[in-house]
């Protein structure tokens, strides 16, 4: 009845490699998100058009999209960023290259709710344990 827990499987470079995959996955996912984003710019920006206003009684406050415009162009470029760092790590872990820049790039996709946090916290404990860090070269 005391059977011993079997202990986890080591590392491979199976894991490495399916990590790398899923950051390019998560980087196309970006720019998925930047399409979105541009596809909302171009509604957004038909519908806040002066020439749709013209007959209306309550048109929007001159100079209202132009908030909404800096919101683009910053979610846009926080894309982009995370698009080029999960390039950036996929490469470096298939290389097994860069360790702390690896970390640092699941250190903020943890931050994006639900699948990044998964794939942040995935990567940091594979890259954490003491063979896999010490297989890296920097």
């Amino acid at each position: 009845m005391n059977e011993p827990i079997p202990s986890l499987p080591a590392p491979s470079e199976d894991h490495l490699r399916l990590l790398s995959v899923f950051h390019y996955v998560f980087a196309g996912f970006a720019l998925l998100g930047m399409g979105f984003l541009a596809l909302h710019y171009g509604l957004m920006s038909q519908m806040m058009d002066s020439a749709n206003w013209e007959n209306q009684s309550n048109p929007p406050p001159e100079g209202f999209f132009d908030f909404f415009v800096w919101f683009y162009v910053a979610m846009g470029a926080m894309l982009l960023v995370g698009l080029v760092l999960n390039l950036v790590a996929a490469r470096s872990l298939r290389a097994r290259r860069h360790w702390m820049l690896c970390a640092v790039v699941a250190g903020l996709n943890c931050l994006q709710v639900p699948v990044g946090t998964v794939l942040g916290v995935f990567t940091l404990v594979v890259i954490s344990r003491t063979d896999v860090r010490a297989s890296f070269r920097d």
